[in-house]
């Protein structure tokens, strides 16, 4: 495969980042927000988004019959990239695991309703999967969802679902089956301000903010349930490998790099350079070959997925797999390199890098378990990449 762009992508880039130099605000764009922290979470942000919504940019992926342009999914790719790369908010959830999936399973109703609001970033989501007791393994999920006349009666409580404290409508999967494991789940969509909904925030070390949802008595009509019933498990799966690569971009690690490396350049310790120390320059060294792999192993994604058929499955676990323990590792060798001073809070100016060793040592971690964890993800390489037996 070529690992190079055509010149009709690297324009794509050019004007995504006049895009973003016209539109340039402290209160959007923050560098020192970690990967899953770009998020659309606040007025400004919406309305960032809005205005990439007016220029066709959300959804652009989609069929033209529901809003979109047939568009190749390399932009898409690149969008995500360059919005990253400045810590813009991501195009997130709404355009790929909830649109994309209603696009393929939802109803008439579900799409007419969600999809223009989608495009137009006039409506957030939060997902919900993971449970007290069914965290990487999200088919033991055990939200009770009970029939009740045309609808469901959901009782329960999910956890570790962002965006739960300032969404409008909650994705969220229920056992309506308790006699089968993966052919039990169905997928609803949920509005937040629902009355049987109690959203409890969790702090991160991360400096986010996570929740539980506690589920008492909510109805659910049949018009809100997202496609087959017992076939959502299936559709968080194809979701899933959305999420683990749009959500998980290469450009913010590269950018903490790009962050060590200007500073070993620079910085001394005992009167030398750091630049000089053989131990450092084989770290650095170890750390740009490995970024250029997750460079790589990211593009086999977006090569498969254009390519149609099954989603690339393995590719998106390698992917996720190797970039989020990257991430950890630069994390980890910028505190080392840094030295005692890299304990100072992000943004502190006289601290080795103002402080960006710290946030990201607290915050990449989280990387390493949403959309499923390092050893979830090795599973899936074990049993779909290399055909081994799923108990192995």
């Amino acid at each position: 495969m070529n690992f190079e762009f055509s010149e009709e992508e690297q324009a794509f880039v050019r004007e995504v980042e006049r895009f973003l130099d016209e539109n340039q605000d402290p209160e959007v764009m923050d560098v020192t927000r970690e990967n899953m922290a770009q998020i659309v979470d606040t007025p400004p942000r919406r309305a960032f988004m809005r205005k990439m919504g007016q220029r066709g940019w959300l959804g652009m992926t989609w069929p033209k019959e529901y809003g979109g342009t047939d568009g190749e999914g390399v932009y898409e790719y690149l969008l995500n990239e360059s919005l990253a790369r400045r810590g813009a908010p991501q195009i997130g959830k709404g355009v790929g695991i909830i649109g994309k999936t209603l696009i393929r399973h939802g109803s008439e109703k579900l799409k007419r309703e969600f999809l223009p609001k989608i495009l137009n970033n006039d409506v957030e989501f939060a997902v919900g999967y993971s449970e007290p007791n069914a965290g990487s393994d999200a088919a033991s999920m055990q939200l009770k969802a009970t029939r009740e006349g045309d609808g469901w009666r959901l009782n329960g409580q999910k956890i570790w679902t962002t965006s739960a404290h300032f969404a409008e409508w909650y994705w969220v999967g229920a056992r309506t089956d308790p006699d089968s494991k993966h052919h039990g789940i169905t997928l609803f969509l949920i509005p937040m301000d629902h009355p049987g909904l109690t959203v409890q925030g969790i702090p991160t070390i991360g400096d986010e903010i996570t929740n539980s949802v506690f589920f008492d008595n909510v109805y659910v009509s049949d018009d809100y349930v997202v496609g087959q019933l017992n076939h959502g498990f299936q559709y968080i799966s194809e979701a899933l490998d959305l999420e683990r690569f749009t959500m998980f971009t290469l450009s913010p690690i590269l950018q903490r790099l790009e962050v060590l490396t200007n500073y070993v350049r620079e910085a001394s310790r005992d009167g030398e350079p750091l630049r000089k120390d053989p131990v450092v320059r084989q770290q650095l060294a170890r750390l740009i070959t490995e970024g250029e792999v997750a460079r790589c192993l990211g593009l086999r994604v977006v090569a498969k997925s254009m390519k149609g058929g099954a989603p690339p499955t393995a590719e998106s676990s390698s992917y996720k797999l190797f970039a989020t323990e990257l991430s950890k590792r630069v994390a980890n060798t910028s505190m080392d390199i840094g030295g005692p001073g890299t304990q100072l809070r992000v943004k502190t100016k006289d601290a080795p890098m103002e402080g960006r060793a710290e946030s990201t040592y607290r915050y990449t971690v989280l990387d390493t378990i949403g959309g499923g964890t390092s050893e979830v993800q090795k599973n899936i390489i074990a049993r779909r990449k290399l055909g081994l037996p799923k108990n192995f």
